[in-house]
């Protein structure tokens, strides 16, 4: 019997990432690889590229220039890249890195094992067509074998709004959403192979059409599933929260008190000059509403300081719905130009980087301060934690509340994979400890 090849797979970038890497293990697991967590062990490597944070394409260029000496001591060493600047640098990535032998775009990952065969032979390969095929109903079902407790399921895939700050249309395509039967199906598989908790992911996962009666009345049917026990969903656009899924936020058992709904500024002519197409009164009246149906709704947000021509004036603005939102925890960045977006033409409004990293800074840390005082105030609480593995100490066990706050408390193994109560006992900086409820 043949030794099996070797996978390593380097994941950067968002949930969505995790996923496809995963169906790209099973995709090359019927061509023979199993995975390694060491590059120096791999028949090939891959590196699953994100396209969003400032000079994206740099670093992968980089990352490659660290598996030269591999690839020069083992010349059959297969490297490939996969991803948005896969999709983004397409043939310029062989051009500048010529021991590259296989590039794959995010909507073509299906093709890998044709890919595969191909550089065996000593052909490279590129893909980074928006193939007509639906890859997911190309893929392999998804093996049987047991999983960990939670899971990444994607839904949906691309984006229609055109931010003009964002690279996603231009390297996801269109919004296309996975038909209702099909996520079913795979749902099913993953809980049979125990996993409790699916997080349904999309570049815009509340603009999915696969069910009759869009992201809601997928979330209900998801909720009908024995031994499905959570439900949450990522990433949202505030256009796209309908009243369904309002009323499932409140009605619907499974679904997780924690929303993930992204701003990006406070002020309303930034948030026009992102081509948002909401405003500041908009989104706040929208997240009131939410919390009329869920009053202990945990909310998380993203931010964008420094964007093209924003002055002293929106970014105070960007800080009072940062506090008027009550968020307990955000993701916050500079803005850096993408190639390719119209926000990156702006030359002339190109805010001082100086200017910017004082902003960054004073939201930070105004962020930090608003999960500080959440976290404490979970203090004497009594949550719901699905545990995921071993803590670091001896007898600990760690996982997530409903409000997906990391949380750590002594306890027996077999309560992996299980929900238990915990009353929290301390706040930490990124965790709370506990004790298991009597």
């Amino acid at each position: 019997m043949a030794e099996p090849k070797k996978l390593y797979i380097k994941t950067y970038g968002c949930q969505m990432n995790v996923y496809d890497s995963e169906r790209m293990a099973e995709a090359l697991g019927g061509q023979g690889y199993v995975e390694t967590k060491t590059p120096e062990d791999a028949d090939m490597i891959l590196l699953n590229t994100c396209h969003i944070r400032e000079k994206a394409a740099e670093k992968v260029y980089s990352e490659l220039g660290r598996f030269k000496p591999l690839k020069e001591a083992r010349p059959d060493l297969k490297i490939g890249v996969a991803g948005c600047v896969a999709q983004a640098e397409g043939e310029e990535i062989i051009k500048r890195q010529p021991m590259v032998d296989l590039v794959v775009g995010p909507q073509s990952y299906h093709r890998l094992p044709q890919m595969e065969q191909a550089v065996r032979s000593g052909t490279r390969a590129l893909d980074t067509d928006f193939p007509e095929e639906d890859k997911f109903e190309v893929l392999k079902e998804r093996p049987k074998s047991k999983r960990g407790p939670t899971a990444f399921l994607s839904v949906q895939e691309g984006c229609d709004k055109f931010c003009s700050f964002c690279v996603v249309p231009y390297t996801r395509g269109a919004e296309v959403s996975r038909p209702a039967e099909r996520v079913l199906s795979e749902a099913r598989a993953l809980v049979e192979a125990g996993v409790r908790e699916i997080t349904l992911l999309g570049q815009n996962v509340n603009a999915y059409h696969g069910h009759e009666k869009g992201l809601a009345g997928l979330i209900w049917e998801l909720d009908k599933m024995d031994g499905l026990e959570r439900i949450r969903f990522t990433t949202s656009h505030p256009n796209d929260m309908d009243d369904a899924l309002v009323e499932a936020h409140g009605t619907c058992g499974k679904l997780m008190p924690y929303l993930h709904l992204p701003v990006q500024s406070g002020s309303d002519r930034i948030l026009k000059a992102m081509n948002r197409k909401h405003t500041a009164e908009s989104y706040l009246k929208l997240i009131a509403r939410i919390r009329e149906a869920r009053p202990d709704l945990h909310l998380s947000g993203d931010f964008i300081v420094g964007f093209p021509g924003e002055t002293d004036a929106d970014f105070e603005d960007t800080m009072s719905i940062l506090r008027e939102a009550g968020y307990g925890t955000a993701f916050s960045f500079k803005y850096s130009p993408r190639p390719g977006t119209p926000a990156a033409e702006k030359t002339d409004k190109m805010v001082d980087p100086d200017v910017a990293s004082e902003r960054l800074y004073r939201l930070q840390e105004q962020i930090s301060s608003q999960q500080k005082a959440l976290q404490d105030s979970m203090v004497g609480r009594e949550v719901s934690v699905l545990f995921e593995k071993r803590g670091r100490l001896d007898g600990q066990l760690v996982g997530k509340s409903e409000y997906l706050h990391a949380v750590h408390a002594i306890a027996p193994e077999s309560l992996i994979g299980e929900i238990a109560r915990v009353q929290i006992k301390e706040s930490g900086p990124n965790s709370l400890g506990g004790v298991l409820s009597a």
